[in-house]
């Protein structure tokens, strides 16, 4: 046997990971059953890397080919563990997988959990699931000996989950021949999970449907007994699954623990053949707005785990959880060529269009689940009007919005085509960052007094897909903050005041003013046919980009010179009517009510005055002015 006399090294955990083990050992959660499922679905993780690089190098299964879990139980000493003979670790493995946190959105979790309050700290622990970290809901130490394929080196890493843990060189008859042995010794109320009937009812709900055999030895010197088969849920029969199957799959390969809003499962036949099974999660991942918008499908090739970064989806589709498994794609391919595969293009093509035809069933089907599911990933779908001009118009017809006519409530396209007044040429929106600032906008005037609806769109990616030149039915989209309104051909509402831009001479001769005045601050100033209410109101060329999508590039610099905006003024105000006429009011005063004007106008647009402190010396002298008339 050989000698390591390497000695033992002590570390600290990453801040983050520190964190982490402080709210486990610190809470006592209601769902610490996740700790089992998190471990096993390790193990079989470890199991599937092994049967893949073993296509390239077989001699790694050396006489153990077939892959397998054990859970073992010693009740007596309140121990209880999970050994793999999958692909194991090395000592820089275990530094990287139980020293650090690299999960993406793994911070954005833990922040969620301490803002939470206590009741609900226990819904977010299980529901975000925390991987090979939950062993420390349960234990107050934590073993792992592992030993890599094809290696020599043995490894024990051991912690109390306070702060610190230990890496050293074990003895090679100590750890397993091959694969990754955690030993967990349990708190004393966790006792429990060292009987039989407990750890068997928790693997056959949480983990009977991972893809390697799972045996329970039920007490030191017990037989092994198979307690789960391996047989892949994906390619049963939908007729003998059952609904809960489903879930618990769902959980264990989403690491999410709520019910999944539609399971979509289904085998390809003809020139591709791959199964599919796919779920639409019942809440948002943590994980949905990370900036890499990176896919969380698998991909397997005849049930051999291949990757999880294969880009199985649009990153559009990205809040998707499940895999496929190919039986075309050849298992000697690097993860690199298959990515470059065009029968792996053909899959993407066909498992997007797939999930894209069960949505809108859904939407047809069942109104209420899928404004469930529009409400949770509809700013990530309107993503691909964006970026799959292919599929616009099918994922057109799955939008929903916000409009002034709906209230609370959702609108869909093809309703709001069926509404369209006579007259009517355009789909007309809005886009901001505030539903309610919207509604109150003078540039809705002229609209509300038609009854014409105006979608509200509020969320980020609005301003970016309405800029490719959408249409629906026929109907391009139209902001209603770009050049002008185009509302003459649309009768007004019977009770309502005409928007009109005839002027008079009065008027006329106020507005070049007001242009003379402002200068090269705006583009123009022009009487207005969309104001009723309001005074003044700004709105964008009809060549330049809509308002809110000038200041979110400007904002983010992607914009060298942002576009002069058009002064729209109500001709018909009592206010611009009283300024229009003829009088003794000096030249700086007409000026300063013009800026102020035009101040006014910026702010109703969600903008800050040009100027704060000329604005404010503005005031000042029109205010003092008002008073010494009194």
């Amino acid at each position: 046997m050989t000698t390591d006399t390497k000695e033992t090294e002590t570390r600290s955990f990453e801040a983050d990971v520190s964190r982490l083990l402080h709210m486990m050992v610190h809470s006592v959660y209601s769902d610490r059953d996740v700790f089992l499922r998190e471990l096993i679905s390790n193990a079989a993780d470890a199991c599937e890397k092994l049967r893949y690089e073993a296509i390239a190098k077989p001699e790694l299964l050396g006489d153990d080919p077939k892959p397998a879990i054990t859970i073992s139980a010693a009740p007596d000493q309140k121990r209880l563990t999970v050994e793999d003979n999958g692909i194991g670790m090395s000592r820089d493995d275990l530094v990287e997988a139980l020293g650090t946190i690299a999960r993406s959105g793994t911070r954005a979790f833990m922040e969620r959990v301490e803002a939470a309050k206590s009741g609900e700290g226990a819904e977010l622990i299980g529901q975000f699931g925390v991987g090979f970290y939950s062993a420390f809901m349960v234990a107050d130490n934590v073993d792992v000996i592992t030993r890599k394929a094809g290696s020599d080196e043995t490894w024990r890493w051991s912690s109390d989950g306070k702060g610190s843990y230990e890496i050293a060189p074990t003895s090679i008859d100590d750890a397993p021949a091959r694969g990754t042995r955690v030993v967990l010794h349990l708190m004393e109320d966790a006792a429990s999970y060292t009987q039989s009937y407990q750890l068997e009812r928790l693997i056959k709900e949480q983990s009977g449907h991972v893809p390697v055999p799972v045996a329970l030895i039920e007490k030191p010197d017990a037989e092994r007994r198979e307690v789960a088969d391996g047989t892949a849920l994906w390619v049963k029969a939908k007729g003998d699954i059952k609904p809960e199957d489903y879930t618990e799959f769902y959980r264990g390969v989403s690491g999410q623990y709520d019910e999944p809003a539609a399971t979509i499962h289904f085998r390809a036949e003809g020139r591709h053949e791959y199964n599919t099974l796919a779920f639409i999660p019942g809440s948002r991942p943590f994980d949905l707005f990370d900036q890499d918008r990176k896919g969380r499908m698998k991909l397997y090739v005849r049930r051999v785990f291949i990757t999880d970064e294969a880009d199985l989806l649009p990153r559009y589709l990205r809040f998707v959880r499940g895999l496929v498994d190919s039986a075309d794609l050849p298992l000697n391919l690097s993860r690199e060529m298959i990515q470059e595969s065009p029968l792996l293009a053909a899959i993407r093509k066909g498992v997007t269009n797939r999930i894209l035809g069960d949505l809108a069933k859904l939407a047809e089907n069942d109104a209420e689940a899928y404004t469930k599911v529009w409400e949770n990933f509809g700013a990530v779908l309107k993503e691909g009007l964006y970026e799959d001009w292919e599929r616009r118009e099918q994922l057109l017809k799955l939008a929903s919005f916000r409009s002034t006519a709906s209230g609370e409530n959702w609108r869909g396209l093809a309703d709001y085509v069926a509404a369209m007044k006579d007259g009517q040429k355009a789909i007309y929106f809005m886009t901001g960052d505030d539903k309610a600032r919207l509604e109150s906008s003078p540039q809705l005037e002229g609209f509300k007094a038609r009854g014409v609806e105006v979608l509200l769109l509020t969320d980020p990616v609005d301003s970016f897909w309405v800029t490719m030149g959408p249409e629906f039915d026929g109907k391009p989209f139209k902001s209603v903050t770009q050049g002008g309104a185009d509302l003459s051909e649309i009768a007004l509402a019977d009770d309502a005041a005409k928007p009109t831009a005839e002027t008079s001479a009065e008027v006329a001769t106020f507005i070049a003013f007001v242009k003379s005045t402002l200068g090269e601050e705006v583009s123009d100033v022009r009487a207005s046919d969309r104001l009723t209410e309001s005074a003044v109101c700004l709105v964008a060329p009809d060549g330049g980009p809509d308002r809110q999508i000038e200041r979110l590039l400007s904002a983010a610099g992607r914009l060298d010179n942002a576009a002069k905006p058009i002064l729209e003024i109500n001709a018909h105000h009592e206010r611009i009517l009283t300024l229009a006429k003829p009088g003794k009011d000096d030249l700086a005063f007409r000026q300063d009510v013009v800026h102020v004007l035009y101040d006014e106008a910026r702010v109703l647009d969600g903008d800050k005055p040009v100027d704060a402190k000329a604005f404010s010396q503005r005031m000042s002298r029109l205010i003092e002015r008002i008073l010494l008339q009194r």
